[in-house]
């Protein structure tokens, strides 16, 4: 009975080591880069669009369609679909839509036929004057994508 536990703990411990998270090397940096590469090339089968309006606040509309040839199904793991952020001309953040928001936690999946789209429209109420960069990112699992966009607000 003694010998039953110790080797309970061997496999316990092997299970434990098979399925642990694994440590990052170059490779894996570079496949994952790779994929993300991919995801926002001209060839994808979703293409992003991101128009920003400047007036009294900064108003992002931000448009995913499926280009591609067949309909596509695309995975969120949570209830925030889509986030736009703010960047200054550091790189620094200065405004994200999904700040102090809270989400479901439930999955949801959506279907996207050929040139269907989903549209995200945010607003930025309180713009200082300067130089940005608008980043609008879709959250999907499978199909991450990601939209940049130059824009000035000017002194009122």
């Amino acid at each position: 009975m003694n010998a039953k536990i110790p080797l309970s703990l061997v496999c316990s411990a092997a299970l434990a080591f098979a399925c642990g998270p694994r440590a990052r090397n170059d490779a894996s940096a570079r496949n994952e880069a790779t994929r993300v590469v991919r995801a926002v090339d001209a060839n994808a089968p979703l293409s992003p669009a991101l128009d920003v309006t400047v007036g009294r606040e900064v108003t992002f509309s931000f448009q995913v369609m499926n280009a591609g040839k067949k309909k596509l199904e695309v995975a969120f793991p949570d209830g925030r679909t889509h986030d736009v952020v703010v960047l200054d001309t550091l790189g620094r953040e200065v405004w994200r839509w999904s700040e102090g928001r809270m989400f479901t936690q439930a999955m949801q999946n959506r279907v996207l036929r050929t040139s269907d789209l989903l549209m995200y429209e945010e607003e930025w109420e309180t713009p200082a004057p300067g130089h940005y960069v608008a980043v609008a990112t879709l959250a999907s699992r499978n199909y991450p994508v990601e939209q940049r966009v130059e824009f000035t607000v000017p002194q009122m």
